[in-house]
């Protein structure tokens, strides 16, 4: 049963109600205060303190305020008038519905608040997230640009390079066309320097013009030992036989069949090319070849530019689709990109090309294989991706880095069934 408080004070004018109520050594921690248009309460256990306000008051502009032992309550009346009485005291019903009401329109209040902080937090949420998405945006198309970018430069880089070359070439071309002409002058005035010869010897008397003739006569013969050339070979066809190639394959696990198909493949490959291309008009004879682009493109990944590296090897392979080191790399700079896809599209078609099976290229299985595996992992394909490990361990049972990427993925399959 509460104590209720009867030492409070309350003074007034026309317009304001000021009531004082001691908190009788309660902490300001422990008060709670229900204020309503017709009813105030301030419960700090185990004093209760409530008053049936005789007129209406404007619970909206009142105000409270708890401290040294006291809480003040500054009361603004709606009607400018001086009450008689604070509160009612002989009506007992009216009372109780005063109070009931109050306490439901706290409930209604405190309820409408709540509601209010919720559509708050949500706007509040709704606006983070539109932020978020915006920075996200932002940062996405700043990427795009510096990728934009990075191949511009590329590309100039690689227009600079072509200049340069030509220029070169020029310049080689203007010098053999000096050197030609210097050549041919020489050829004329040692011509004219003859002629002025022969000329001069048939003026001279009887036996001056026989010595000169007999020395001209020398020096010709001479010449024409000189320019003598013997008779052409006769056309034979001669028979090569090349040293069959040795592998490093004990007789009993020969695989010698599977290696000539491989090597033949490949010389098959280097001569398939394909030079009807617009692409290739802007580069010289020596550029258009898969094994300079892929060099070019090799460069180009170990600085990090990836995009223009895939570029080069796009080129090299519509040179030639035939060689699967091309489709080797280009899976490499599509994993670095996160082009999961991509690379396992690449390493797939590499393996097509990686037949038949041979200690020759036994590490670009490897490679082929733990590339399409990281791709699937990085899906979450972890069995695919299992799968591709396995098949690399196959090929080099003994290498320690592929053995614990393997058993990672197995503990991560068997951690993720339930």
């Amino acid at each position: 049963m509460p104590l209720i408080v009867k030492d409070y004070t309350w003074t007034q004018t026309p317009s304001l109600l000021y009531i004082t109520v001691p908190l009788k050594g309660v902490g300001p921690g422990k008060v709670d205060i229900l204020c309503s248009e017709n009813y105030l309460k301030v419960n700090f256990p185990p004093f209760l303190f409530e008053v049936f306000l005789c007129a209406p008051i404007d619970d909206t502009k009142s105000s409270a305020k708890v401290g040294n032992g006291v809480v003040v309550f500054t009361l603004y009346k709606k009607e400018l008038e001086l009450w008689k009485s604070l509160s009612l005291t002989d009506d007992k019903e009216k009372m109780q519905r005063i109070r009931e009401h109050a306490v439901i329109n706290a409930q209604e209040k405190a309820k409408a608040e709540k509601e209010a902080k919720a559509v708050q937090k949500r706007d509040n949420e709704k606006y983070a997230l539109q932020k978020t998405m915006k920075i996200e945006e932002e940062e996405r198309k700043r990427i795009e640009d510096l990728k934009e970018q990075e191949r511009k430069r590329a590309t100039e880089e690689l227009e600079q390079w072509k200049k340069v070359q030509s220029q070169a070439a020029e310049m080689q071309m203007a010098r053999k066309e000096q050197q030609l002409q210097k050549e041919m002058q020489n050829k004329e005035n040692k011509t004219t320097n003859e002629e002025r010869q022969a000329n001069l010897s048939k003026s001279l008397p009887g036996s001056l013009q026989q010595s000169a003739t007999g020395h001209r006569g020398n020096k010709i013969q001479e010449k024409l030992k000189e320019k003598t050339l013997p008779a052409p070979r006769s056309s034979k066809c001669l028979q090569i036989q090349f040293t069959p190639r040795v592998f490093p394959t004990a007789l009993r696990e020969s695989r010698v069949a599977e290696e000539e198909e491989w090597l033949q493949k490949q010389a098959d490959a280097r001569r398939a090319m394909n030079a009807d291309i617009p692409e290739l008009k802007d580069l010289k004879e020596g550029e258009r070849n898969p094994e300079w682009l892929k060099e070019k493109g090799n460069k180009l990944f170990a600085t990090g530019n990836y995009l223009a590296a895939i570029n080069a090897y796009n080129l090299a392979i519509r040179l030639n689709n035939k060689i699967p080191a091309l489709y080797l790399n280009r899976c490499a700079c599509h994993l670095k990109l996160r082009n999961l896809h991509k690379t396992i599209e690449d390493s797939s078609k590499a393996l097509e090309l990686l037949v038949p099976p041979v200690p020759d290229n036994a590490k670009a299985r490897l490679k082929a294989h733990v590339r399409r595996g990281t791709a699937f992992c990085e899906l979450e394909l972890y069995v695919e991706g299992l799968q591709d490990y396995e098949a690399a361990l196959k090929i080099d049972p003994y290498n320690l880095d592929v053995k614990a990427d393997a058993e990672k993925i197995r503990q991560r399959i068997q951690g993720s069934e339930p």
